[in-house]
């Protein structure tokens, strides 16, 4: 666990607005007919004009056997996370959903969100379930406070996705973040209240559910990243940095 200090903290706030001018850059861009190889090109252009490094690219998590081979990871309707755009080569169609999941570095320092954004106009299964997951998320935010557990977030997220029908994914989650792309402690979307890790003042985490609208569960791709639902359904994804403070948790990366 690594404990972020308040001028570190200050800079991860400022790298997290960064990161969300990104972000709304590349949501913008993101319509019918445009292909994953063009997001991409944008992500790394607009990288390039802001001055940050994308992480994720030549990433090399322990047991891969290969490097991640783009700056963002892309994750149309039933890909779960971790999408290779330029392997994928997709183009989108107007109703399509896709995650953008991007990591940045500045100075040392590291910010790692993303959303999941519609393809002009969806249906309301579509949004509904964008928006599900975007409460879980700031359900689990909400309990990211001294005192509280990390199974105090996963299971605030968990209580909600399941209120509401949906599939958790729990082979994936959350993680500390800031000195490196993952740090501890682990973060699941999942838990029991008073369980796990002690959350103190200085802790920066990577809070991102993953919702299904069938069941949970998920398949690995030959590739080593692209996590698919293994019923086909469609898959959502919000993730935020934050803060653990004295009191309310600083979510570092909103504009």
């Amino acid at each position: 666990m690594s404990i972020k200090t308040y001028e570190e903290i200050m800079q991860l706030r400022e790298l997290g607005r960064v990161h969300a001018g990104i972000i709304a850059k590349l949501r913008e861009a993101t319509k019918p007919g445009v292909t994953t190889n063009e997001l991409e090109a944008l992500a790394c252009k607009l990288c390039e004009e802001v001055g940050v490094n994308p992480v994720f690219k030549g990433y090399k998590p322990k047991g891969a056997p290969r490097p991640y081979p783009c700056a963002l990871c892309v994750a149309p309707n039933n890909i779960v996370v971790h999408g290779i755009a330029t392997e994928l080569s997709y183009t989108l169609q107007e109703g399509d959903i896709i995650g953008l999941d991007l990591g940045v570095e500045r100075d040392g320092l590291i910010i790692d969100a993303g959303v999941t954004v519609p393809v002009g106009e969806i249906d309301a299964d579509a949004q509904r379930l964008l928006r599900v997951t975007q409460e879980a998320l700031m359900k689990g935010i909400e309990q990211a406070r001294p005192g509280n557990h990390v199974g105090d977030i996963g299971y605030a997220i968990e209580e909600h996705v399941r209120s509401e029908g949906y599939g958790l994914v729990r082979d994936l989650c959350g993680h500390g973040v800031g000195h490196a792309v993952h740090e501890e402690p682990q973060i699941p979307n999942y838990g029991e209240k008073g369980t796990g890790e002690e959350l103190v003042p200085g802790m920066v985490l990577a809070i991102e559910p993953m919702v299904n609208e069938g069941s949970g569960a998920v398949d690995f791709g030959r590739d080593w990243y692209t996590v698919t639902t293994r019923d086909g359904s469609r898959s959502a994804h919000f993730e935020h940095d934050i803060a653990v403070t004295d009191g309310k948790p600083i979510i570092l990366t909103l504009p």
